[in-house]
């Protein structure tokens, strides 16, 4: 096969493969590779190139600006997952599969499909990869980027536990939004302490919050905290251990269209705050609609011990 990487050379702990042995494996697979860095702006103009796949080398961050690029282009993708919590790798359940295997098995590799939304305002519109949320997790996610105690841990783990009790020490105080929501015409509208619209099962630093859901069923699932589910919650983000979070059951509910009317509060699209602070446009008021893309993408899943 013809294999475009593209590689996030900053990316991953604990001695990665570097662009050198990325490339050494693909060739020892017995195919043709074209490399790109995602730090280098010729990136974006490697994707237009004629491939049989794209593969990723990155955290999350790396494979959804990918992602977002590819959707319904017909190019199969595949994801060496280097990052930090690895979502995307993980709810396609090949995160600790060892690189070297994934690429040997590449040839052989069912495709399977990847819903993309698109998420619209007056402001404009961005597709989502992994979620969309408002409430505790978007209020946090600033705080978090420009955290100078986060930018000291080069472990991963230890990273993603950071974070996690950011999050724990903030919901303690943090006030329910009120929020105007309906799904497929049905009224979910209440007050809620973090709303976020799953196309994966985690989201953000690791939080597992849609055991069960697959990324190619065509739908859209909503997973609520309201103040009924704070206390719950609350110890879901203590229960970090050996880099896994625990299930914890809150209410969700499944469709195809969303409307939410967003008031003056942060919303979160993957992995940045949308519509930009900065943006004038963005009043209070403005009703975000977000529309599930089935099947926008395919993905190369490597079988384990000869199933997939």
């Amino acid at each position: 096969m013809r294999v475009t990487l593209i590689h996030n050379p900053n990316a991953g702990a604990d001695q990665p493969p570097s662009a050198a042995e990325l490339r050494q494996l693909i060739r020892d697979a017995g195919h043709d590779i074209s490399y790109q860095s995602s730090k280098e702006d010729g990136w974006k103009a490697a994707l237009k190139k004629e491939t049989d796949l794209i593969a990723i080398a990155g955290g999350d961050g790396t494979v959804a600006r990918v992602a977002r690029r590819m959707a319904g282009r017909g190019v199969p993708l595949a994801i060496l997952p280097l990052g930090t919590a690895n979502n995307i790798a993980n709810s396609l359940g090949i995160a600790d599969m060892p690189i070297k295997k994934q690429i040997a098995a590449w040839e052989d590799a069912p495709r399977v499909p990847f819903d993309t939304a698109q998420a619209k305002g007056p402001w404009g519109s961005r597709r989502m990869v992994e979620g969309l949320g408002i409430g505790l997790f978007a209020w946090t996610m600033p705080q978090a980027s420009d955290s100078k105690a986060l930018e000291k841990i080069d472990d991963p783990d230890e990273a993603v536990a950071h974070v996690l009790k950011m999050l724990q020490d903030r919901l303690e105080h943090y006030k329910p939004r009120e929020l105007e929501v309906t799904l497929d015409g049905k009224d979910l509208s209440g007050d809620y302490v973090m709303l976020e619209v799953m196309n994966l099962q985690y989201v953000g630093p690791h939080l597992h919050l849609a055991p069960g859901v697959q990324p190619g069923d065509g739908l859209l699932h909503v997973v609520t905290v309201g103040e009924a589910e704070r206390k719950r919650f609350h110890r879901y983000l203590g229960h970090w251990q050996k880099g896994r979070t625990t299930d914890v059951d809150l209410p969700t509910f499944s469709g195809h269209s969303l409307k939410i009317k967003r008031g003056d509060y942060e919303v979160h699209v993957d992995d940045r705050l949308w519509p930009d602070p900065e943006d004038s446009s963005a009043g209070k008021g403005s009703t975000i609609e977000i529309e599930v893309e089935p099947a926008a993408l395919e993905f190369l899943i490597p079988k384990k011990n000869g199933k997939a």
